[in-house]
């Protein structure tokens, strides 16, 4: 296992390469030379520039971007709390962007107007790992996703901070305990490392503190929300952070704009974005609900209900939407009746993609597919028609589109 791991990764940097993209080097290792005896934090580049402006300017924006971790009350507020009782003279505007089960390519093309569209932002935490694993996004795709929210971020404000945090999960425990560094904890180091973040690995330090016998999973952190126990633990290892970052440094120093470096990966998203579904022409089996509800009794999430919806429940439907960018693909609201699509770009020879998922049946849930990537820059065109086939599954042939994907 650790040997075809080892080739898989041997291979992805090879991919890198050929892509003629920037390299790891020796100032931009995973671990760094910053990272402190029994922490699981790296410190890299600081965060000077928020600790300048929570210090000294009577405003101050921060948000959190994330899955249902995030989303979730506990480790978060008591983030905010912190920040609050140390900088007393601050205003804080705290953004919670926690969505439950999206991860980095959602994020990548969600960041705009979910974080972006709210302020300038100062401080910027950011988590994926968790739902990269369980919506099986590919590690390509990872790095694309995650290195496209940081340039992304860092384009609207070069003085932003950013925080990149990995969180636990039975996967990435079962991973360490055989010596397998997770691949998600690996992008979001390198990463991290080439854009100098400081990081935070707490599926290590919950791994190694289930291991040393100070608590267990499923008597003290119970689930992959944690309990509150596991939300105190979250926050005093995000406290310990913040402290070795903001301790120690001159405060009479200025904030520093931050360069961006050439890209790992030149194909990254850092222009994502949302196009709206009306940009699409559509034939006669397609309908805009403008206010969209479902007919069936399964729940919704935040902000995928109550939205315009362009739908079909009727095989051969098809819509064609002209774009320009390197990537497209589409948000959906997948339930138990969601269907199959057919979908070609530029011509190519027509691909098929299931939209019913694992959870499907439970739930109506905001699902982003992307459907190419890596795209010659220009102008492109995109067919969808809906499949005569579906999965076994499913109740029938929907498909709910919220938005397109687009990076442009």
């Amino acid at each position: 296992m650790i040997k075809q791991l080892g080739l898989i990764l041997l291979l992805w940097i090879m991919v890198l390469a050929l892509q003629g993209q920037q390299g790891i080097n020796e100032k931009t290792t995973i671990e760094g030379s910053n990272k402190l005896p029994g922490t699981y934090f790296i410190r890299r580049g600081g965060l000077n520039n928020s600790l300048q402006i929570f210090g000294k300017n009577k405003q101050a924006n921060v948000a959190f971007l994330g899955g249902s971790i995030t989303y979730n009350p506990g480790w978060r507020q008591m983030v905010c709390n912190y920040l609050k009782d140390r900088f007393p003279t601050t205003r804080f505007h705290f953004i919670a962007a926690g969505i439950p089960s999206l991860g980095s390519l959602p994020h990548a093309f969600r960041l705009q107007r979910d974080v972006l569209d709210s302020g300038k932002i100062d401080l910027l935490f950011v988590e994926t790992a968790v739902n990269d694993r369980a919506n099986g996004t590919d590690s390509i795709t990872q790095v694309r996703a995650l290195e496209g929210i940081v340039r992304h971020a860092r384009k609207s404000n070069s003085f932003m901070d950013i925080i990149v945090m990995s969180f636990a999960d039975p996967g990435k425990i079962n991973d360490y305990n055989h010596g397998i560094v997770p691949v998600e904890i690996a992008n979001h180091e390198l990463v991290s490392a080439h854009y100098n973040l400081p990081s935070l690995n707490l599926a290590k330090e919950v791994r190694d503190r289930i291991t040393n016998g100070e608590f267990s999973w499923a008597d003290d952190f119970k689930d992959l929300h944690p309990s509150p126990f596991g939300q105190q633990l979250y926050f005093d290892a995000i406290k310990k952070l913040l402290v070795a970052c903001f301790d120690g440094v001159n405060k009479k120093t200025n904030v520093t704009a931050r360069q961006l470096p050439l890209p790992l990966n030149k194909a990254n998203f850092e222009n994502g974005r949302y196009l709206d579904i009306m940009k699409a022409g559509i034939d006669s089996n397609w309908m805009l609900d403008e206010d969209w509800t479902p007919k069936d009794s399964l729940p919704t999430r935040q902000g995928f209900v109550h939205v315009p919806v362009l739908l079909t429940t009727t095989p051969g439907a098809a819509l064609r939407l002209p774009f320009k960018g390197t990537a497209i693909g589409i948000a959906i609201v997948s339930g138990a009746d969601a269907g199959m699509i057919e979908y070609s770009i530029d011509g190519a020879p027509y691909k098929t993609v299931d939209l019913y998922t694992e959870w499907s049946s439970m739930l109506h849930l905001p699902w982003y597919i992307l459907l190419g990537s890596n795209l010659k820059s220009g102008s492109h065109s995109l067919h969808v028609r809906v499949s005569q086939e579906k999965n076994n599954a499913s109740k029938g042939y929907a498909c709910r589109l919220i938005y397109f994907l687009v990076n442009d």
